[in-house]
Formats: structure tokens, sequence, C-alpha cells
């Protein structure tokens, strides 16, 4: 397992991409802190069953990652209750969609605490500790809307472009500390969420799913075919490895060639 003894802390990861990040580096044997809103049940559930299936240990806590003074508390706790911090997924995320002028301030407000300054909080809380270890993995979840741009999406766009020019600014900080951040941009990802805008776009175009599906796909997509958490999660793990020690400050798309237009 190639991230045996190592420590992972996964923004956002009770569901979706986040969680299929999750995942994928508890496959290869890293401890977990996972985060997220939910259920508390089903939140337990969920991290003894991921514990069970991949023998890892996995903490749970409930940071709102709009407060800075919970970002850098996560990191310290998964410092504490699981030795150290060596992997920062920051992957959480929220959306609102409007026209500029429509776009409602405290939205905007939200949506830039929550997927750009979070972003920095915790790259700023966790990287003294890698740099003491001589070995970090920061990975952004940024998007191909990172790269370019969609009408109606302007807190979005700006946070993920944000987020990639984060990025940059980390890896050339910590170019010799060991440490590697890059941004992972997806395209469309079948998520819990995609899915639930699928079958409400189907409803009100009176079509079926997979209708829907193609139609959403083509509208910025050569490639029509969604991304999967799992294929995310496998990604994440890459640039976690050895194998991606000389990989940093770079924006990696996985979006069925949306920015290749």
């Amino acid at each position: 397992m190639a991230l045996k003894d190592k420590v992972a802390l996964v923004t956002g990861s009770t569901s979706g991409i986040g969680l299929g990040i999750a995942r994928a580096l508890a496959a290869e044997g890293a401890a977990i802190m996972l985060n997220g809103f939910g259920d508390a049940g089903e939140i337990e559930k969920l991290r003894q069953d991921l514990e069970k299936e991949f023998s890892v240990k996995v903490r749970y806590d409930g940071a709102d990652l709009s407060k800075p003074d919970q970002v850098a508390a996560i990191v310290k706790k998964t410092q504490d209750e699981l030795g150290s911090l060596d992997i920062l997924v920051n992957n959480a995320g929220i959306q609102f969609t409007a026209p500029v002028e429509d776009f409602p301030e405290a939205k905007w407000d939200a949506i830039i605490a929550i997927n750009l300054s979070a972003v920095f909080y915790g790259m700023k809380a966790a990287i003294p500790g890698m740099k003491a270890k001589k070995w970090g993995r920061i990975i952004n979840i940024a998007s191909a809307h990172g790269l370019v741009a969609s009408p109606h999406k302007v807190a979005y766009v700006a946070a993920k472009h944000g987020v990639v020019g984060a990025t940059k600014v980390a890896a050339i900080e910590t170019a010799n500390d060991g440490i590697t951040v890059n941004a992972i941009c997806p395209g469309w990802v079948l998520t819990p969420l995609v899915q639930k805008q699928l079958e409400d776009r189907a409803k009100d175009a009176g079509t079926d799913v997979e209708t829907e599906k193609k139609k959403m796909l083509q509208e910025t997509q050569p490639m029509l075919k969604f991304s999967t958490p799992e294929e995310i999660g496998a990604l994440a793990v890459f640039l976690a490895s050895d194998g991606a020690a000389t990989i940093t400050g770079t924006p990696i798309s996985i979006d069925g060639g949306w920015t290749a237009h």
C-alpha cells in the first residue's frame, strides 16, 4: 500500500468527490480525517464502514470551513488524533447560479469563504507541520471553472480561478521542502448532487435522465462521458505518491476535453 503510515485530511468528504478521494486514499493505507455536513448517524456509520473495509483509522470532524478558526482547528485535531497531517485535500465547495447583476452578495461571500478562503486557511495551517517533516502533499480540488468560465457562476468561477492561483504560489514557496501542491480540475462528475440535477432537468423537460446526461455533456465536453469520484480519487492517490514527487504547481484537468476547446 503506497500510503501506509500517511495521514490525510479530506474536506467535504462525506459524499461525492470528497468521499471518492477519501476511499481511494484509505485503500492505499492512509488514515483519514473526514469532514462535511450530513446526518450524524449516517456519518458515523460511514466512518465505521471505512475503518472496517480498509483497516485504517478514520476520524470525523464537522468543522464549518467558512470559519478560519475551525479550519485551523481541524488541521490540529488531525495532527493530534492521527499523529500527523501528510496529505491535505481541500475539496469542500458550494455553488449558486445567477447573473452578475442579480447575484446575492451573501451568496458571493459564502462561496468565496468555502471555495477559496478555506483553501488558503487549510494550507496556512498545514504547511508548517509538513515542512517540519520534509514531506507533504496538498491537493486542491479546483474545477474546469478554474481555467475557463461559464455564465451565471461568477462567484464559483472567481473562487476556482483563485484556487489555481493560490496553488501555484504555495507550490513555488514549498518547492524545496519536500512538499508538492497541485490542483485537480474536474469537469462534470457524476455525484449524487449532479444525479439530482439530471433528474430535475428530465422532469422539467419531459425527457429521461439519459437524454439529459447527453445534453449536459454536449454543452461543454467533447467526451460524452462523466468522470466519477473514483477516477478523481485515483488521480489524488497518484499525486500523493512518490511517483508524483516533482509534479507541483500544476492544475491537472480531468474533464473529458472541456478545456481543450
